[in-house]
């Protein structure tokens, strides 16, 4: 039998070449859901907030059930029953996401080695496989959207890289309409206008080169109060000189034979894939000190930076990262695991190695394979890995420096405790100070100034997330004429506290989910004994209680309670006790008083209604 999965667009099944009519929105939400995780089980929790978001109804279970027998109508035994999970087995080629990938990396890596003429066919096959936005017609407010906005992300990406391609090439005029059509949908992309601007440029409209600048520089003030980089600034003052250099792309270096670059060699990739790094960013000087030190210093150059859920954890990471990336001309590599909490060594190793310029054909399928090549590619090579979203110390240790040059930057929730010889940073909750001048630099001192009180009740509630203090600002920012104190009136209730404390993508429940999921996966004595604690008056709980309340040995109830510290989930109270953080209390009250659930006595059980709102 063979598939074609398509997601590239509207939701598209076809089996040995017949179409098939999948459905309704949410089937087809399990079938993009099931293949975005293809050859890996998908937990059912997990699917219900791919198909209904962050709190799945009480039939969620039920429903899947039957949307995947409706689907296995279709595909058959590619749909695979494990306990409490789903998983589609499929081969790269039968989905548009991983052909699309594929033909991106080729293509990138092509053009790296300054090969344009090879990278423009890969990297137009790449966006030929777009017939639409990613996920189209599926429900929305779901955790796919993060994935859909990824995929947007990508596909932007190498529409400027087949540009830099084609311009590489000598074209000039063919590429204008596409790149206005580009920033008029797109405006905030500095490296399209960079491109626009050469373009015209090239074509001799000199005028009209200084006008896209112009019109860049407006787009950055007025959206995001920002100017632009040096690189679009450097660009407008070789236009204003005339550059001779502009005029006809310089010579990119011979491709040897075999057609790519020996590690070390001339020519090879050289990655920037740092993100772009916070404008409002305060405070954590210590912790940012301590983490460009480690990545700088070694070998190993290893730093494992983590902390609470929304602390700002990734947020320094990727400020420490810029920071040094001077220290790195060998280029930065970053893989973000939050969409991709259960990858394995294999995974992160064959997605550094591509962005390394080592072709998807040649990458090894066994992870010490991999890891070799690594070393090798490594061995006279400044390289900055900065890995986000780590759940398990397998996934970052093959990644671990086996000598100087390259440096990696771990972002976790845990402490990763048995990665051996790297500095670790904990990012703690902002001081009171430090969150006001978080929120100032949000929504302005004058209006927090109008309502002290207030305010310093808003910041309590909090409780030092930037997260929470990032949501709150924006709400307030969106509403010039919405008071402090209304906006603390709605956070009072802790009922509904966390459906306030949510905002145009930036979620403080839908990170605790993940968080919880994570745990859940990991330890399900800790999964409980966190809903037990949520469902606790205020005050610490001693292990011996919370041993009696779950049927456990106080032993097992005491290394449960260690699992939620070590999380950050919990934090210890007096010389036996454990407590919640208010906000994760928040999170795990909601779990705890959702109607008509009990803990099973059979695991077999232990499904979503086992473990309410786990999504």
């Amino acid at each position: 039998m063979q598939l074609q999965i398509k997601l590239l667009g509207t939701v598209e099944l076809s089996v040995d070449g017949q179409p098939v009519t999948v459905g309704a929105a949410k089937r087809r939400a399990v079938l993009a859901g099931l293949a975005l995780e293809a050859n890996r089980p998908v937990p059912l929790d997990r699917l219900a907030r791919m198909v209904w978001g962050a709190q799945p109804p009480t039939s969620a279970v039920a429903n899947l059930r039957s949307h995947v027998f409706a689907l296995r109508a279709a595909v058959g035994d590619r749909i695979v029953a494990h306990l409490h999970a789903y998983e589609l087995r499929i081969a790269p080629p039968e989905l548009d996401v991983t052909e699309f990938q594929r033909l991106a990396g080729e293509g990138r890596a092509l053009l790296a080695a300054g090969d344009a003429s090879a990278a423009v066919p890969a990297l137009t096959g790449a966006l030929a496989c777009w017939r639409g936005p990613a996920g189209s017609g599926l429900p929305t407010g779901t955790i796919l959207h993060g994935r859909w906005a990824s995929l947007e992300e990508q596909r932007l990406q190498v529409f400027e890289e087949l540009t830099q391609a084609r311009l590489d090439l000598g074209e000039s005029g063919d590429l204008l309409d596409g790149l206005r059509q580009h920033l008029s949908a797109h405006p905030l992309r500095e490296r399209g206008w960079s491109q626009l601007m050469l373009a015209l440029y090239r074509c001799g409209d000199v005028p009209a080169a200084l006008a896209a600048y112009q019109h860049a520089r407006s787009a950055l003030d007025e959206q995001l109060g920002i100017e632009p980089g040096d690189e679009l600034v450097a660009l407008h003052r070789e236009i204003l000189d005339r550059t001779p250099g502009l005029t006809v792309p310089a010579p990119g270096p011979a491709v040897p034979a075999g057609g790519r670059w020996p590690a070390g060699g001339a020519g090879r990739s050289v990655p920037r894939e740092l993100p772009a790094d916070l404008v409002t960013f305060v405070a954590r000087t210590p912790q940012l000190a301590a983490v460009t030190a480690a990545v700088t210093g070694g070998p190993p150059a290893a730093v494992v930076v983590s902390g609470a859920t929304g602390c700002g954890k990734s947020a320094l990471a990727v400020r420490a990262a810029h920071t040094v990336a001077a220290d790195f001309p060998d280029g930065q590599v970053f893989v973000d695991l939050a969409y991709h909490p259960t990858a394995g060594a294999d995974e992160v190793l064959g997605r550094v190695l591509r962005a390394l310029g080592v072709p998807s054909t040649e990458v090894p399928r066994e992870v010490d394979e991999q890891a070799g090549r690594l070393r090798s590619l490594f061995a006279d090579r400044r390289v900055l890995l900065v890995v986000d979203g780590v759940t398990h110390a397998a996934q970052v240790r093959p990644l671990l420096p086996a000598g100087p040059g390259p440096a990696l930057l771990v972002v976790a929730q845990r402490h990763l405790p048995s990665l051996d010889g790297v500095t670790r940073v904990t990012v703690p909750g902002l001081r009171p100070e430090e969150s006001l001048a978080l929120l100032a630099a949000l929504v302005g001192d004058g209006r927090l100034a109008r309502d002290r009180a207030a305010t310093a009740e808003l910041l309590g509630i909090c409780a030092g997330s930037p997260l929470a203090v990032r949501i709150v600002g924006s709400r307030l920012a969106a509403r010039p004429g919405l008071a402090v104190g209304a906006l603390v009136e709605q956070l009072r209730d802790d009922r509904y506290r966390l459906d306030w404390l949510t905002y145009d993508g930036l979620s403080v429940r839908e990170r605790l989910a993940d968080s919880y999921a994570a745990l859940r996966a990991a330890d399900e004595v800790a999964a409980r004994l966190f809903v037990l604690l949520g469902g606790t008056p205020d005050g610490p709980v001693a292990p011996e209680r919370a041993a009696t309340r779950l049927g456990v040995a106080p032993a097992t109830a005491r290394r449960a309670l260690e699992e939620l510290v070590d999380g950050h989930l919990a934090g210890r109270a007096g010389a036996d006790g454990y407590v919640l953080p208010p906000l994760v209390r928040d999170y795990a009250a909601e779990l705890a008083a959702t109607p008509g659930q009990r803990w099973p006595r059979r695991r077999a059980e232990a499904t979503l209604v086992a473990y309410p709102g786990a999504g």
